[in-house]
């Protein structure tokens, strides 16, 4: 007797919470690559499933299973309202970026800034403030080669006119930068048994680790920012949520003069540190 997409799909996800992992994960990667809205699947919930969809939801539990990111599966993540190629060389965009992103727009209004963006990965930041605010010049850095052609076909994607450069942080910025954004590698080794498996088996390493106890990302920015940043220039940065006091005190030493806080993300952790 034929099954209907529910059918199929309630199974799965009760089959994925019986091994204690996510059960929505397998409607959420199902509607991806569909491209079903939620009002689609609660038209079509009912409709007869196909054997080559279900031979691709029964491929897609297994690698779930198995702590698959089901972005990578999908291919995309949104952000900031927009779609985003995600790839196994790029950090999945997470929502409490999507905060920093909003704080420097908030805390940002003047025209015609020079804005980079260390550590692009995706182009997800760089990308959304250049769409947010056409009138910036928005450069993005990335270490790694394939997280930059990544973020390149983002920008062609997404129409954003992004200026890329493969380096190290600020190396292959000239001065005087107006904004600094980030959100670099933060987590030390000794966070590493902590970690989520899916994030510790598939996403890149060298977007997640820093070494010196997560700082050494911080400590170069610092020193690069006191010679590169314009004298008005604001920096926006993620942190993990036990770095605040270490990270405000870092900047606050290179740039007295300037105001350093450290802000809160939506669940109530420190996230963010405001240089301005």
């Amino acid at each position: 007797m034929a099954k209907t997409y529910q059918e199929v799909l309630s199974w799965a996800s009760s089959f994925l919470e019986e091994q204690g992992k996510e059960g929505y994960a397998i409607q959420y990667v199902f509607l991806a690559r569909k491209n079903w809205t939620k009002t689609d699947w609660l038209l079509r919930m009912k409709e007869e499933i196909s054997v080559a969809e279900e031979q691709q939801i029964q491929a897609d539990l297994e690698l779930l299973l198995t702590n698959h990111p089901p972005q990578y599966l999908t291919g995309f993540e949104e952000f900031y309202g927009r779609r985003f190629k995600v790839t196994s060389d790029t950090l999945i965009p997470r929502p409490e970026t999507e905060e920093l992103v909003e704080k420097c727009l908030q805390m940002t209004s003047e025209k015609a800034l020079k804005v980079v963006d260390v550590g692009t990965g995706t182009g997800a930041i760089a990308i959304t403030l250049k769409l947010e605010r056409p009138d910036w010049q928005v450069s993005a850095v990335d270490i790694s080669p394939k997280a930059l052609e990544t973020a390149r076909d983002n920008s062609q994607n997404l129409r954003a006119a992004v200026d890329f450069y493969l380096g190290d942080t600020l190396e292959p910025i000239g001065a005087p930068i107006d904004v600094l954004i980030s959100n670099p590698p933060y987590i030390s080794e000794e966070e590493w048994e902590w970690m989520d498996e899916s994030v510790r088996l598939f996403e890149p390493k060298l977007a997640l680790f820093a070494e010196n106890s997560g700082l050494a990302i911080y400590q170069r920015l610092a020193k690069q920012a006191q010679q590169k940043l314009a004298e008005k220039g604001k920096i926006f940065l993620e942190i993990g949520f036990q770095q605040g006091e270490v990270v405000q005190k870092m900047f606050q030493e290179v740039f007295p003069d300037k105001t350093v806080t450290i802000c809160q993300d939506l669940s109530g952790k420190d996230r963010m540190i405001v240089v301005y």
